[in-house]
C-alpha cells in the first residue's frame, strides 16, 4: 500500500501510483460559512477529514502534521494599523472602507467589512486598492534590503533539528512554499510600479532580484542541511486572463537566472518537486520554466484560457500539473461539473496531474454541489466507484 507522500511523488515524477491524491481544494472563509449553512456540520473541525468520510475515503494520513516553520518573510514587519474610515457614499448602501497599511508596509484600501489581518494570510477574497508601496524608488531600498537577514538565528524555530528528525519518517508531503523573484518584486514595488522600473531602471530591478536571489539561496542551504523537502514551490502569479504580465523574453533576462541556481540548490539537496505557481494564461510561460528546471506547475486556471489536457499532450513528461478544475464549473454543478470531470480524465489518466480547484473555491459554490465534485473527483481519481 501506497503513502499520500509516496503517490504524490509518483504522480508528480509520471510514475504509476495505486490512486492519484485526492485533493478537491480548499473554501475561504465565506465559502466555508456558506457551506456550513447548506449541511456541512458546524461542529465539524475539519471539513476536508468530513469530506473524505462521507465518501468512505481513508484520511490521507493518521500523523500529526509537523511544519518546518522556517520564516523566509521581512523581519521586522511593517506595523499593521488603519489610517483612516472613510463612510460610505451619501445614499450608498454599500459598505464604507478602511485605509490600512499591512505587514508588508503597503497601504491600501478595503471594504469595511473587512479589517486589517484578511491582509495576512489570504483569509477571504478581499478587493484592495493600492495606494502606496514601500519601494517607490531606490531611496527606499535601504529600509526593504535590511529586513533579510539570513544569518537572523530567529528564523528557524529552537527545535527545528528536532522537527527534522520527526519529518523523515513522514508519510505525508511536506515543503517549502517561497516567493519567486517577480513575485517579491512586486511585493515591494507594486505591479505597476514594478513594470515600469523594469523599462526605466532595469539595473535596480536586477539588484533587487540578486538580493533576493541570494537570500533565498543563504537560506535553503541552510534548510537544506537539515531537512529534505519533497516540494519547493515558487509563488509567481505573473499572468493575466490572455497574457502573462511580462513576457518569455523579458522572463528570460531578469528571472531565469534567479530560477536557475534555485533549481540547482534544489537537485544538490536532492528536492523531487520544483514547483512555480501563477494564476491566469501561462502557455507562453510553461517552456520558459521548462528551461529554469521546473517540474510543476499550478494552479492551471481554466478562467484564463489554460488547456491543461492540450499541455499534457504538448510538454508530456517535461511539466506536471496540480489544479486544473474550473472552479465555475462546480459553482453550476450538475451536467456541467461532470462534462468538466470528463474533460480532464484523459489528462488524469496520462499521469503528471492532480487535479483539484484551480484556484480557492469560492462563495458561490455551493456546499451539495461541492460534494457532488468531489464525488466525481474521488471516481476520476480511483478512490471510489
Amino acid at each position: 500500500m501506497m503513502t499520500e507522500r509516496e503517490r504524490y511523488l509518483a504522480v508528480l515524477r509520471h510514475e504509476k501510483p495505486n490512486r492519484i491524491p485526492f485533493q478537491p481544494g480548499h473554501g475561504r472563509q465565506s465559502t466555508r460559512a456558506r457551506w456550513h449553512k447548506e449541511g456541512l456540520p458546524a461542529d465539524v473541525p475539519d471539513y476536508q477529514a468530513y469530506i473524505r468520510s462521507q465518501l468512505g475515503i481513508p484520511l490521507a494520513t493518521a500523523q500529526p502534521i509537523i511544519e518546518v516553520d522556517v520564516n523566509f518573510l521581512m523581519t521586522p514587519k511593517f506595523e499593521e494599523k488603519v489610517i483612516e474610515r472613510r463612510p460610505a457614499a451619501p445614499g450608498s448602501t454599500g459598505p464604507g472602507s478602511l485605509i490600512v497599511q499591512d505587514w508588508k508596509g503597503n497601504i491600501c484600501e478595503i471594504s469595511d467589512e473587512f479589517d486589517v489581518t484578511y491582509l495576512r494570510n489570504a483569509i477571504d477574497f478581499v478587493t484592495r486598492s493600492w495606494l502606496k508601496c514601500p519601494v517607490e524608488s531606490r531611496a527606499d531600498w535601504a529600509d526593504m534590503e535590511c529586513r533579510y537577514d539570513a544569518n537572523d538565528p530567529q528564523r528557524f524555530p529552537a527545535d527545528y533539528p528536532a522537527r527534522c528528525q520527526q519529518l523523515l519518517t513522514r508519510d505525508y508531503p511536506s515543503g517549502l512554499i517561497i516567493s519567486g523573484p517577480f513575485w517579491q518584486l512586486r511585493e515591494w514595488c507594486g505591479f505597476e510600479g514594478l513594470c515600469m522600473l523594469l523599462l526605466d531602471d532595469p539595473d535596480f530591478v536586477r539588484e533587487m532580484i540578486r538580493v533576493w536571489q541570494s537570500f533565498v539561496t543563504r537560506m535553503l542551504t541552510k534548510v537544506l542541511a537539515q531537512y529534505t523537502p519533497d516540494y519547493i514551490l515558487i509563488n509567481e502569479d505573473m499572468a493575466y486572463k490572455e497574457k502573462p504580465m511580462i513576457g518569455p523574453d523579458m522572463c528570460r533576462e531578469f528571472l531565469l537566472p534567479c530560477w536557475r541556481e534555485w533549481a540547482a540548490v534544489c537537485k544538490t539537496g536532492r528536492v523531487p518537486v520544483y514547483e512555480v505557481d501563477s494564476d491566469g494564461f501561462v502557455g507562453s510561460l510553461i517552456p520558459v520554466w521548462i528551461e529554469a528546471g521546473f517540474i510543476c506547475n499550478s494552479p492551471q486556471e481554466v478562467a484564463a484560457g489554460n488547456d491543461l489536457p492540450a499541455y499534457s499532450r504538448q510538454f508530456g513528461r517535461r511539466m506536471a500539473y496540480r489544479g486544473g478544475v474550473d472552479k465555475r464549473a462546480m459553482a453550476k454543478g450538475g451536467a456541467v461539473i461532470r462534462a468538466e470531470i470528463d474533460r480532464l480524465k484523459p489528462a488524469i489518466d496520462a499521469g503528471g496531474f492532480i487535479p483539484s480547484c484551480d484556484h480557492g473555491v469560492p462563495s458561490d459554490v455551493s456546499w451539495p454541489n461541492f460534494m457532488d465534485y468531489c464525488r466525481l473527483l474521488a471516481q476520476a481519481t480511483g478512490w471510489i466507484k
